[in-house]
């Protein structure tokens, strides 16, 4: 998922190709794990930015940054598009369009409908169109694991970030804020669906991830100059935007392509349901900000359910 940029921020975020690895946990759910945890600091990072920062400024620009180092920084990027075959090419551009599709409409629906409808449909949205993804074209069908495991993930991940708002007054919910959400859960889940299908087919994961970030950095550029660079000018924003290019995108995505090499797109989108949850945690312990019983009650249902998805099924047994 591109960055977030709020406490209760998402996530932004392949296929159902990858093999069990005897390695179990430490093969593909703990670097996607670590990704999420990654992620979940961006909220927290972006609050220190100058007050006055655009949000969507401060996503793209970490965006922008990271999406280019990590295409420098990762070996067999550059050789990659003529290492592909016409049809992988076309998936590349498609996915670069993904990523950068998810900045472009997760943070406008952020504007409408606020950040916890937001991040509520674009997370809880991205397992679900991963897992369609997924079944659509032929790799495997959803088990009842994965089902169960993704649905008490998704209903704790509702809890837990609309949890403040249904204690309180609901404000009316913005129908196309809902769709530009539910657009970005889909983007998250295409470039997701294409990096992992192509790294199974035997590219490298640096490469597929390098190749698809980075020319998502370039395509926006432009978002982010017409955003608003001033804030970039002062120390304090330019070192929260070199944190969440290092930290958030290019870090942050290496690992996930390491972990997409083993994990299925399905199980990826749902254990990074584990992002709201440490921005939840870092907001109570470095915000200051307090989460209602419900909110702490979807942590926790959110929590089993994520280790329902990472903890390895017996041997002979499909972790989907």
């Amino acid at each position: 998922m591109p960055n977030r940029t709020t406490p209760l921020t998402p996530a932004r975020p392949a296929t159902a190709g990858p093999r069990p690895s005897r390695a179990g946990l430490l093969a593909g759910p703990a670097p996607i794990l670590t990704s999420a945890l990654l992620w979940g600091t961006t909220g927290t990072a972006a609050s220190l930015a100058p007050a006055g920062a655009p949000a969507a400024a401060i996503g793209g620009a970490g965006l922008a940054l990271g999406g280019i180092l990590l295409f420098l920084v990762s070996r067999g990027a550059r050789s990659l598009p003529a290492a592909c075959t016409r049809a992988e090419r076309r998936l590349l551009v498609l996915g670069a369009l993904a990523v950068a599709g998810y900045p472009v409409t997760f943070y406008p629906a952020v504007a409408r409908t606020g950040v916890a409808v937001a991040t509520v449909i674009a997370l809880g949205s991205a397992p679900v169109f991963a897992g369609l993804l997924t079944w659509i074209t032929g790799r495997a069908r959803p088990s009842a694991r994965w089902t169960g495991a993704t649905v008490a993930a998704v209903l704790g991940c509702t809890l837990l970030v609309l949890g403040p708002e249904l204690t309180g007054r609901a404000a009316p919910i913005d129908p196309t804020g809902v769709v530009l959400a539910a657009c970005a859960g889909l983007s998250y889940a295409v470039y997701a669906s294409i990096g992992g299908g192509l790294i199974t087919r035997g590219h490298p994961s640096d490469a597929v991830m390098g190749v698809l970030f980075g020319a998502a950095g370039l395509l926006v550029l432009p978002f982010v100059v017409f955003a608003g660079t001033g804030w970039l000018a002062i120390t304090r924003g330019a070192a929260v935007a070199v944190y969440l290019a290092v930290f958030t995108v290019c870090l942050a995505y290496r690992l996930f392509g390491h972990g997409l090499r083993r994990t299925p797109a399905s199980m990826a989108t749902s254990l990074t349901l584990a992002e709201p949850a440490v921005a939840a945690v870092l907001g109570v312990t470095v915000l200051g900000e307090r989460l209602p019983a419900v909110s702490w009650g979807g942590l926790a249902v959110l929590g089993s359910g994520l280790v329902l998805l990472a903890v390895p099924v017996g041997a002979g047994g499909r972790g989907r």
